[in-house]
């Protein structure tokens, strides 16, 4: 029977505080992964997830910086060799939070900080934790982009256009380090329903629902279960792919 083990690997989640990113930090550390926990603001969520995988035997550690500034992101990776080692798995999910607006209305900071914390960050990652891998000649880089960058829907404009110049790097990165048996990925949700929808009763979203294809919202163990499994072996001939986790709201075309 197939199973994804990940024993023996090292994982780092940006963002892992959040509402996806924890559920990703806890599904990785299920499949056997030792986890760093980073967190830009988020303390109190990010030890409180420490302090379960740590009870539940899991091996982790928290780590804080802003991904958007390079040498922050270096400190971290020194600090993450330190407490768990080298990390073979890199999941890029942290994006900064704001007010989505008209183009006209947007203002120009809310552009400048997408593109940071969306393709810049890749960028930072990309050079902190790639050359180990290659040494090893094994790694996992998996960016969290969004249906949105498909989309391109009225109010997206700062965030859409921000992963859609992720989606650019990660693409080049896949055929830069490819010969260095390093996989480069992206996965991309629709509208999750994670935690916080679950305690607000806003699990169901009709209008939204009509229109996917599976009539239903995504949760947040379906996202995490696909970057589970591009962690793993048994996606090691996938690289370079989009991956909506959407139930086909949007459809990559051929």
């Amino acid at each position: 029977m197939m199973q994804i083990d990940l024993s023996g690997r090292v994982a780092l989640v940006t963002g892992a505080s959040g509402l996806l990113g924890r559920v990703m930090a806890r599904t990785l550390a299920s499949c056997g992964a030792s986890v760093a926990i980073h967190y830009h603001s988020n303390k109190t969520d990010a030890e409180r997830l420490h302090a379960e995988l740590s009870s539940s035997g899991h091996k982790s550690c928290v780590v804080t910086c802003d991904v958007s500034e390079y040498d922050a992101v270096m400190r971290m990776k020194s600090e993450i060799d330190d407490k768990l080692g080298e990390a073979d798995i890199v999941v890029a999910n942290a994006v900064v939070q704001y007010e989505w607006k008209l183009i006209l209305d947007q203002g120009l900071e809310d552009y400048l900080s997408q593109f940071k914390s969306c393709t810049m960050q890749g960028v930072h990652l990309a050079k902190a934790f790639v050359p180990a891998m290659a040494r090893r000649r094994h790694g996992r880089f998996i960016g969290i982009n969004t249906e949105c960058a498909m989309e391109c829907d009225s109010h997206q404009s700062a965030y859409a256009s921000a992963k859609r110049g992720m989606d650019g790097f990660y693409r080049v990165l896949a055929k830069e380090v490819g010969q260095d048996n390093i996989t480069v990925n992206q996965v991309a949700p629709g509208w999750t329903v994670t935690e916080k929808d679950r305690l607000n009763g806003t699990v169901t979203q009709q209008e939204y629902e009509d229109m996917v294809p599976l009539k239903r919202r995504g949760t947040d163990q379906e996202i995490a279960n696909a970057v589970a499994f591009l962690a793993s072996d048994l996606a090691s001939f996938i690289t370079g792919a989009y991956i909506p986790v959407c139930g086909g709201n949007v459809m990559p075309t051929i």
